[in-house]
């Protein structure tokens, strides 16, 4: 197998080719990308085979900004339309002992119209492969897993990801239900967000009842929302009104200032978000005076990108925060995605794990 496969938000194949040929160098592995607009999905062929396992290991899928999902693969066309599984199966033989099937397809218009078909035949897929003992019978921890990317009913990417270096969700996209007292659809983000960057083992320690938030550009309430239902006391920062519902329920202040001229009086802060629309380099900046000045112990930004170079965009503002932060002796940990819920943005967390005090006392 020469093909590493990245599912993507459509639209945005270029940014997704760009960052999986710019980590694969960075690891010393040479390649070219296939990639069609509006498809949902990007190839890497490797120019050794081997090199596609090599990848999906030795490149950390946190890193990966674009990608929803990945997998090392081979493409199987032409498969006779009365007998799938069986060429399915065939193209499996090779592969190490699956803990789960996923049949899947890219998140396109054309792609929901496979659906219906990948359910249809997963159930026989799933027993034929068991019987070859490509997949076990019930999911195991740490074991690979096994996936089938169709793009026509007869034409599918097929190959497996490692677990503990892959997104855990089926199409690498979780789904969330938008609740009926959300002040807006942004409030999908934020929960996104905070079910994709803190491990749920970690969740109950980090996100808890009666920690204090902070969220700049708050009107009309979006993400102050998810602060409030898991318990915290926020301090909504925007010029605009907040959501009625939000304010009465004793656990938002409202101060109408500048979110970029807002500092809090204590460096009390457990979350501070922020979904301000303006220059993704500018929030970046105020991103890093509130991890230097230890206001806030974790982070959670968005970043609206420009029309053009997004690749490029993101990666300079990462890379700024490695830096300035670097250079503060400042230790910390830092991820980035283009969630689900995002549209022409990417979200970011900052965890600030260690701020020297001689900094700001």
């Amino acid at each position: 197998m020469s093909s590493v496969v990245i599912y993507c938000r459509s639209g945005f194949e270029n940014d997704a080719a760009a960052e999986i040929t710019f980590h694969a160098a960075e690891q010393g592995f040479a390649g070219y990308v296939k990639a069609k607009p509006n498809t949902g999905y990007v190839i890497y062929e490797c120019f050794e085979a081997q090199h596609s396992d090599e990848i999906i290991k030795k490149v950390d899928f946190k890193n990966m900004v674009f990608a929803r999902q990945w997998f090392a693969g081979t493409l199987i066309e032409n498969m006779p339309v009365e007998d799938r599984v069986t060429a399915l199966k065939e193209a499996a033989k090779e592969f190490p002992l699956c803990s789960e099937l996923r049949v899947e397809t890219p998140d396109t218009n054309e792609g929901k119209e496979l659906l219906t078909f990948c359910k249809k035949i997963s159930t026989p897929l799933k027993k034929a492969l068991e019987k070859q003992n490509t997949v076990l019978r019930e999911p195991k921890a740490n074991r690979p897993v096994m996936h089938v990317l169709f793009l026509a009913n007869n034409a599918a990417y097929v190959g497996y990801s490692y677990s503990y270096n892959n997104s855990p969700f089926f199409m690498g996209i979780l789904r969330l239900r938008m609740p009926s007292d959300g002040p807006s659809r942004s409030t999908l983000k934020l929960d996104e967000a905070f079910n994709v960057f803190i491990p749920e083992k970690e969740r109950e320690e980090r996100v808890q009842p009666g920690m204090r938030g902070v969220d700049l550009g708050a009107c009309p309430g979006g993400w102050t929302y998810q602060l409030v239902r898991r318990g915290m006391f926020v301090s909504a920062i925007d010029n605009g009104p907040m959501n009625d519902s939000l304010m009465e329920t004793g656990q938002v202040k409202h101060f109408r200032a500048d979110g970029f001229k807002y500092r809090p009086e204590k460096r009390n802060i457990n979350w501070l978000v922020c979904d301000m629309v303006e220059k993704p380099t500018k929030v970046t900046n105020l991103m890093i005076d509130w991890a230097v000045n230890a206001y806030a112990k974790e982070l959670i930004f968005n970043l609206k990108l420009p029309m053009k170079k997004r690749f490029d965009s993101v990666y300079e503002c990462l890379t700024m925060i490695k830096e300035e932060l670097t250079k503060y002796g400042i230790t910390y940990e830092l991820q980035a995605k283009h969630l689900y819920h995002d549209r022409e943005e990417i979200t970011v967390h900052l965890n600030v794990v260690k701020v020297p005090q001689n900094l700001y006392s």
